[in-house]
Protein backbone atom coordinates (compact mmCIF):
# COMPACT_ATOMS: atom_id res chain seq x y z
CA UNK A 1 0.00 0.00 0.00
CA UNK A 2 2.89 2.40 0.91
CA UNK A 3 3.91 1.50 -3.22
CA UNK A 4 0.75 2.92 -4.28
CA UNK A 5 0.88 5.80 -2.13
CA UNK A 6 4.42 6.95 -3.13
CA UNK A 7 3.37 5.98 -6.96
CA UNK A 8 0.10 8.23 -6.83
CA UNK A 9 2.07 11.11 -4.61
CA UNK A 10 5.00 11.62 -7.52
CA UNK A 11 2.59 10.78 -10.47
CA UNK A 12 0.81 14.12 -8.70
CA UNK A 13 3.43 16.25 -9.18
CA UNK A 14 4.40 15.59 -12.76
CA UNK A 15 1.81 16.78 -15.04
CA UNK A 16 -1.64 15.12 -14.89
CA UNK A 17 -2.03 12.21 -16.95
CA UNK A 18 -5.48 9.86 -17.28
CA UNK A 19 -3.86 7.18 -15.48
CA UNK A 20 -3.65 9.52 -12.79
CA UNK A 21 -6.90 10.40 -12.61
CA UNK A 22 -8.47 6.93 -13.30
CA UNK A 23 -6.33 5.80 -9.77
CA UNK A 24 -7.76 8.87 -8.07
CA UNK A 25 -11.06 8.40 -9.60
CA UNK A 26 -10.65 4.52 -8.16
CA UNK A 27 -9.94 5.67 -5.00
CA UNK A 28 -12.85 8.32 -4.35
CA UNK A 29 -15.06 5.34 -5.75
CA UNK A 30 -13.70 3.10 -3.08
CA UNK A 31 -13.86 5.40 -0.05
CA UNK A 32 -16.95 6.60 -1.08
CA UNK A 33 -18.82 3.44 -1.48
CA UNK A 34 -21.29 2.84 1.21
CA UNK A 35 -20.84 -0.34 3.02
CA UNK A 36 -23.86 -2.35 2.79
CA UNK A 37 -23.84 -4.14 6.31
CA UNK A 38 -25.75 -7.00 5.95
CA UNK A 39 -29.29 -6.38 8.53
CA UNK A 40 -28.94 -8.31 12.03
CA UNK A 41 -30.11 -11.92 11.84
CA UNK A 42 -33.23 -12.57 14.10
CA UNK A 43 -33.26 -15.10 16.68
CA UNK A 44 -35.66 -17.11 18.51
CA UNK A 45 -34.51 -15.51 21.82
CA UNK A 46 -35.45 -11.65 19.90
CA UNK A 47 -38.75 -12.51 19.47
CA UNK A 48 -39.99 -15.17 22.60
CA UNK A 49 -39.21 -12.41 25.24
CA UNK A 50 -42.11 -10.08 23.15
CA UNK A 51 -44.85 -12.69 22.66
CA UNK A 52 -47.01 -14.95 24.54
CA UNK A 53 -48.42 -18.08 24.51
CA UNK A 54 -52.10 -17.47 23.59
CA UNK A 55 -52.97 -21.10 25.85
CA UNK A 56 -50.77 -19.81 28.85
CA UNK A 57 -50.68 -16.64 28.56
CA UNK A 58 -47.16 -16.28 29.90
CA UNK A 59 -44.13 -15.15 27.95
CA UNK A 60 -43.24 -17.67 25.11
CA UNK A 61 -39.77 -18.14 26.44
CA UNK A 62 -41.21 -18.99 29.60
CA UNK A 63 -44.12 -21.38 28.20
CA UNK A 64 -43.54 -25.07 28.22
CA UNK A 65 -47.38 -25.76 26.64
CA UNK A 66 -47.50 -27.86 23.23
CA UNK A 67 -49.08 -24.94 22.15
CA UNK A 68 -46.12 -22.93 22.95
CA UNK A 69 -43.81 -25.60 21.02
CA UNK A 70 -45.45 -25.27 18.05
CA UNK A 71 -44.93 -21.12 18.01
CA UNK A 72 -41.34 -21.54 18.43
CA UNK A 73 -41.48 -24.14 15.45
CA UNK A 74 -43.34 -21.64 13.95
CA UNK A 75 -41.30 -18.63 14.77
CA UNK A 76 -37.94 -20.50 13.65
CA UNK A 77 -39.54 -21.53 10.18
CA UNK A 78 -39.81 -17.60 9.89
CA UNK A 79 -36.51 -16.71 11.02
CA UNK A 80 -35.29 -19.37 8.57
CA UNK A 81 -36.75 -17.85 5.88
CA UNK A 82 -34.83 -14.57 6.61
CA UNK A 83 -37.95 -12.85 8.29
CA UNK A 84 -37.02 -9.74 10.36
CA UNK A 85 -38.57 -9.36 13.99
CA UNK A 86 -41.42 -7.29 12.76
CA UNK A 87 -42.42 -9.41 10.18
CA UNK A 88 -42.36 -12.15 12.71
CA UNK A 89 -44.42 -10.59 14.93
CA UNK A 90 -46.82 -9.57 12.38
CA UNK A 91 -47.27 -13.53 11.49
CA UNK A 92 -48.13 -14.25 14.91
CA UNK A 93 -50.71 -11.97 15.01
CA UNK A 94 -52.24 -13.12 12.29
CA UNK A 95 -51.86 -16.38 12.91
CA UNK A 96 -53.14 -16.11 16.87
CA UNK A 97 -54.72 -12.55 17.15
CA UNK A 98 -53.08 -9.34 18.89
CA UNK A 99 -53.25 -11.46 22.36
CA UNK A 100 -49.90 -12.76 21.53
CA UNK A 101 -48.17 -9.57 21.41
CA UNK A 102 -46.66 -8.84 24.84
CA UNK A 103 -46.40 -5.23 24.84
CA UNK A 104 -49.99 -3.65 24.64
CA UNK A 105 -51.00 -1.45 21.78
CA UNK A 106 -50.25 2.27 21.71
CA UNK A 107 -53.92 3.34 20.80
CA UNK A 108 -57.11 3.56 22.35
CA UNK A 109 -57.36 1.57 26.07
CA UNK A 110 -53.95 -0.14 25.88
CA UNK A 111 -52.39 3.11 26.26
CA UNK A 112 -53.44 3.38 29.44
CA UNK A 113 -50.79 1.25 30.51
CA UNK A 114 -48.50 3.41 29.74
CA UNK A 115 -50.25 6.74 30.67
CA UNK A 116 -51.10 5.55 33.91
CA UNK A 117 -48.05 4.99 35.54
CA UNK A 118 -46.51 7.80 34.22
CA UNK A 119 -49.09 10.41 35.31
CA UNK A 120 -49.04 8.38 38.88
CA UNK A 121 -45.08 9.09 39.00
CA UNK A 122 -46.02 12.84 38.15
CA UNK A 123 -48.64 13.08 41.16
CA UNK A 124 -46.37 11.42 43.31
CA UNK A 125 -43.62 13.84 42.46
CA UNK A 126 -45.84 16.63 42.86
CA UNK A 127 -47.06 16.07 46.73
CA UNK A 128 -43.61 15.07 47.26
CA UNK A 129 -42.26 18.03 46.51
CA UNK A 130 -45.50 20.16 48.27
CA UNK A 131 -44.82 17.90 51.26
CA UNK A 132 -41.14 19.29 51.46
CA UNK A 133 -42.20 22.85 51.01
CA UNK A 134 -44.55 22.56 53.63
CA UNK A 135 -42.06 21.02 55.76
CA UNK A 136 -39.34 23.28 55.18
CA UNK A 137 -41.57 26.33 56.04
CA UNK A 138 -42.22 24.83 59.17
CA UNK A 139 -38.52 25.18 60.39
CA UNK A 140 -37.96 21.29 59.14
CA UNK A 141 -38.22 20.17 62.74
CA UNK A 142 -39.58 16.85 64.01
CA UNK A 143 -41.76 18.62 66.34
CA UNK A 144 -44.41 19.44 63.75
CA UNK A 145 -43.48 22.93 63.54
CA UNK A 146 -43.89 23.74 67.47
CA UNK A 147 -40.69 25.42 68.79
CA UNK A 148 -37.89 23.38 70.44
CA UNK A 149 -38.63 23.71 74.02
CA UNK A 150 -35.89 25.97 76.30
CA UNK A 151 -33.83 25.09 79.38
CA UNK A 152 -35.56 24.65 82.38
CA UNK A 153 -36.91 27.53 84.79
CA UNK A 154 -37.40 27.99 88.01
CA UNK A 155 -38.26 24.54 90.48
CA UNK A 156 -37.78 22.61 87.27
CA UNK A 157 -33.72 24.33 87.19
CA UNK A 158 -33.17 23.87 91.21
CA UNK A 159 -34.79 20.15 90.84
CA UNK A 160 -32.46 19.39 87.81
CA UNK A 161 -29.25 20.99 89.36
CA UNK A 162 -29.53 18.87 92.59
CA UNK A 163 -30.15 15.69 90.93
CA UNK A 164 -26.96 16.74 88.61
CA UNK A 165 -24.84 17.27 91.89
CA UNK A 166 -26.09 14.17 93.73
CA UNK A 167 -25.00 11.98 90.91
CA UNK A 168 -21.90 14.18 90.17
CA UNK A 169 -22.71 14.51 86.43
Amino acid sequence: MRGLGALVAYRATKSPTPWAAAVALLTLLALAAPTTAAAPQTTLPDVEDEVMCPICGTLLELAESPQAQRQRVFVRRLIAAGDSKAEIKDALVAEYGDEVLALPGDSGFDLSAYLVPAIGFALAAAGLAVGIRRWRRAGGSPGGGRPPAGAPRGEEAERLEADMRRYDV
